[in-house]
């Protein structure tokens, strides 16, 4: 309805500009307009109706996203277009993967194409110009294993293991600001950690679901209209989660997001299991301690991959 009113007052704003600058045969076209047969001037509103919807479809296929990536462990550096035209580019997710790799095993994955989308909003929501600092993408089994040895944090079935999550932070973003900026999107678990060697933000395309824990006075901070699929520590969610709800539904379609509530101790408590699929595929694993990737090994001048 909205696409219809616009065209119609382009036609009307068109006939008079014509009719002031053109004449046909000695005739005015305004009169020619008027004088037009029916069926000739109904098929001229549809034909622009559907110039401007040619025009937005255009717009919107047309958008090209790239991540500039520094990875802290390996030195590697790089801005890479993951997606031309509003698709996926083939190439760039292969440089992309490569340099997401297990840097212990240098053992690449594929990553999935949701976290870069997820990133890279994230990146143009904070304003920055850096480089996004990767602390940890991939993790293999083998390695996950070995970190889960060392520390009782690291999850069995971490969202690392499987190319949905990166661990990273924006020199020039407050981390506080990001993890926010994480928050509103409500495209997966959002992890904060201030406190590291490398303070930094883990983002995932898993389940809604945060940590460590956030008062119900931040969280309204960060959503003053309570619209979240997000629970504070107090266990109970903000007056706006059913409308919430309702747009992740229409948002995704069917099927019910498991929502993780932060424990009041900073911990994580069971998954609340939603009744259906689970959010976008993915699994809710408690990724409460990606600390132990966050010691970054002795660094090496930056290179270009």
């Amino acid at each position: 309805m909205l696409v219809r009113k616009r065209a119609e007052r382009l036609f009307i704003w068109a006939e008079p500009e014509i009719a002031r600058n053109k004449n046909v045969q000695g005739m005015n076209v305004s009169e020619n307009v008027q004088n037009a047969p029916r069926a000739s001037r109904l098929w001229t509103l549809p034909a622009i109706i559907a110039a401007f919807l040619c025009l937005c479809v255009t717009g919107a296929f047309a958008e090209t996203r790239a991540l500039k990536i520094q990875h802290l462990h390996t030195g590697e550096k790089a801005e890479i277009v993951f997606k031309r035209n509003g698709r996926y580019d083939p190439a760039g997710l292969k440089k992309i993967n490569l340099m997401l790799r297990d840097w212990r095993r240098n053992e690449p994955t594929k990553m999935d194409p949701r976290l870069l989308d997820l990133v890279w909003q994230a990146y143009r929501a904070s304003g920055s110009r850096a480089y996004i600092h990767v602390v940890s993408a991939y993790r293999s089994p083998a390695t996950n294993a070995m970190l889960r040895s060392r520390s009782k944090g690291v999850a069995r079935e971490s969202q690392h293991m499987v190319g949905r999550a990166m661990d990273f932070f924006l020199p020039d973003v407050p981390l506080k600001k990001l993890r926010d900026i994480g928050l509103k999107m409500q495209g997966g678990g959002v992890g904060y950690y201030p406190t590291s060697g490398s303070p930094f933000i883990h983002m995932d395309v898993g389940n809604v679901r945060h940590w460590p824990g956030i008062s119900r006075q931040e969280l309204a901070r960060v959503f003053p209209n309570g619209n979240t699929l997000h629970v504070p520590s107090d266990g109970k969610p903000l007056p706006g989660y059913g409308q919430a709800f309702a747009a992740y539904k229409s948002r995704k379609g069917a099927g019910t997001p498991n929502i993780d509530l932060a424990s009041a101790d900073g911990g994580q408590r069971r998954p609340a299991r939603g009744l259906l699929a689970t959010l976008l595929g993915g699994r809710g694993a408690d990724e409460t301690d990606d600390v132990a990737e966050a010691v970054p090994a002795p660094r090496k001048p930056a290179k270009s991959v």
